[in-house]
């Protein structure tokens, strides 16, 4: 019966500390971004894979290119 009550006097001491220490502060998303640099603000994290997916010469990821003597698939950038 000690332990038991050990062990709630203990659980109840550790809710009430981290009840104190816990803050949330939750912000909108336009007045959370005011801070922040242009480039942050604009900033995706989705990327292009491929250029334009399956061309008519070329797979996804290649481009139709054609150079002073000849046309051929070329990787994006």
């Amino acid at each position: 019966m000690r332990k038991l009550a050990i062990a709630l006097g203990v659980a109840v001491a550790v809710l009430f500390a981290g009840g104190l220490a816990w803050k949330a502060d939750a912000t909108p998303l336009k007045s959370g971004t005011l801070n922040l640099p242009s480039a942050a603000k604009h900033h995706s994290p989705v990327e292009q894979t491929a250029c334009y997916g399956w061309g008519r010469y070329c797979p996804p990821g290649y481009t139709w290119r054609c150079g002073p003597y000849k046309c051929k698939c070329r990787p994006c950038y």
